[in-house]
């Protein structure tokens, strides 16, 4: 590997703390200046780590995890970064091991295929079905495969989403998560367990035994969960996580309510700006559906699909977004 190459793994390794970063203040609800207020740093300085105007230091990485309480995926960054950096000066003594939380057994790798959501709403709930097909481009058997759900009734206004979240909790009874692999029934396990956000561990196993993905293997799963329109508003996002082939959405509303739909994209380098391409609309039976899908889309990009309802008056309105 030459020095570019070394520059770029590092300036990718910074890229990934920022979006983490970004992710979870998102997910707590909290605007830029107000997690720069709470870590006691410059009310920019957030905005100049996420941008990348700023690389991270152990201090800040430290402080936004303990805020932000991220089951230590950001001192994983922090530390992916502090490796990278380590490897552009080969005159200096290796670092000490250090330990950190993996979310998956050391040597493996998952890519995404195919992604695929499907969106259908009723009039009073949302239910999301998700298609994966995933493969194991590493050395161990993936035993497990995590998930995130979660929502933010006033986008942009934290504490008053908070305090209604505190009084109108997402559920596990609502959610009635659902998970398949192979026709078999998959077990989950929950990881963290929030007002407005939850983390489950999707565990490739059951009563009659267990399943792996192991080296080398694809397979799809599929699961499936119920948010009311209370909690569940008109937008849902996409965050690419993970290296995807090919990511789908596709949403159906009931065509009496008369939906129109339009959407975003974000990523690490540039604002939010039109979808490329429109969604593709087609009714049937009552049903209007929208579809949208791209190819081999950016790690950490972001694709919003929003909606209003022409026929009915506009309500309160939510933030529903899947990772």
């Amino acid at each position: 590997m030459d020095a570019r190459d070394d520059a770029s793994t590092v300036e990718q390794a910074a890229e990934a703390f920022a979006a983490e970063v970004a992710y979870w203040r998102e997910v707590r609800g909290l605007s830029k200046r107000e997690l720069a207020r709470r870590m006691g740093f410059d009310p920019s300085y957030v905005s100049h780590v996420e941008s990348g105007r700023h690389k991270p230091t152990e201090d800040f990485a430290r402080r936004a995890e303990d805020i932000l309480n991220a089951g230590k995926a950001l001192w994983k960054r922090w530390l992916d970064f502090e490796a990278a950096k380590a490897r552009t000066a080969p005159s200096a003594a290796p670092p000490p091991p250090r330990r950190a939380e993996q979310p998956y057994a050391t040597g493996s790798a998952i890519v995404v295929e195919h992604d695929a959501a499907h969106l259908d709403y009723d009039g009073r709930q949302y239910r999301l079905t998700m298609r994966r097909l995933l493969r194991n481009t590493g050395s161990e058997p993936i035993t497990r495969y995590l998930i995130r759900i979660s929502v933010d009734r006033y986008p942009g206004e934290p504490e008053r989403s908070n305090a209604h979240y505190r009084v109108h909790p997402l559920t596990w009874d609502e959610l009635a998560l659902t998970a398949t692999c192979r026709g078999e029934e998959m077990r989950w396990q929950a990881k963290h367990d929030r007002d407005a956000f939850k983390e489950v561990w999707l565990v490739f196993e059951n009563d009659q035994g267990r399943y792996p993905l192991y080296p080398g293997e694809s397979v799809w799963i599929e699961y499936a969960y119920s948010v009311g329109d209370e909690k569940w508003g008109r937008w849902f996002q996409r965050a690419v996580r993970l290296p995807t082939e090919h990511l789908e959405v596709e949403l159906a509303f009931p065509a009496e309510l008369d939906p129109t739909v339009w959407g975003t994209e974000t990523s690490m380098t540039a604002e939010a700006a039109p979808l490329r391409t429109a969604p593709v609309r087609r009714d049937e039976d009552g049903v209007r559906v929208f579809s949208w899908s791209t190819s081999t889309p950016a790690l950490h990009a972001r694709y919003r699909l929003e909606w209003r309802f022409r026929t009915r008056p506009e309500r309160d309105t939510s933030q529903r977004e899947f990772r």
